[in-house]
């Protein structure tokens, strides 16, 4: 199956848009769902091994609370909490704009589970858009890890975001992760395709 498009041989990458969700370390998941508890599955992400649970928190911060949050799976080292501008906006929780994993410095929050409830000191983060691709898929769009790309979307809101990380590895399969504010701005549907601008 080709990627690229045949008007301009451009390399093509499917919207994934990203609603506001949690990634939960293993000793957070069972204060907030008890000692005995295990995380659910409820479907396959795009990404490899990744999977949406049926596991929901509620997110509190300074003004506002966010409820029925779900938790993507498997665990992680430190707990991370995705949200958009517009959720920050709501509860009050300073927008910070990170890459994943890349958590020093940012803002917490209140996670309220069903068993527990646990303190964040830091963890919140606007996700910087990203694209993901594998080893051989980054080879052939001409990209390698960590570059900074340009990303067109046509359509009656088309737009180009900038600004675009690659992650490229044998982990990862190609998509684009978008924000709600980001894909409602362009119009996005999931799976729309978008060309990289090199």
């Amino acid at each position: 199956m080709s990627y690229f498009k045949e008007d301009e041989m451009g390399y093509t990458v499917p919207a994934g848009i990203s609603n506001k969700h949690v990634h939960l370390s293993e000793a957070d998941f069972k204060t907030l769902f008890g000692e005995d508890a295990e995380m659910s599955f409820f479907k396959k992400l795009s990404q490899p091994g990744q999977f949406a649970t049926d596991d929901k928190v509620d997110i509190v911060g300074p003004i506002g609370t966010l409820k029925g949050i779900r938790i993507l799976g498997p665990y992680r080292k430190q707990t991370q909490v995705e949200l958009a501008q517009t959720d920050c906006f709501a509860t009050g929780i300073k927008g910070v704009l990170r890459e994943s994993g890349k958590l020093e410095g940012t803002p917490g929050c209140k996670l309220v589970g069903p068993k527990g409830e646990v303190e964040l000191t830091e963890g919140v983060i606007v996700a910087q858009r990203h694209i993901h691709l594998s080893t051989a898929q980054a080879e052939e769009a001409g990209v390698k890890n960590g570059d900074i790309v340009k990303v067109k979307f046509d359509g009656p809101r088309a737009l180009v975001f900038d600004n675009v990380v690659v992650r490229a590895g044998d982990t990862h399969e190609r998509d684009m992760h978008l924000d709600t504010d980001e894909a409602n701005a362009a119009g996005l549907q999931n799976g729309q395709l978008g060309e990289i601008v090199k």
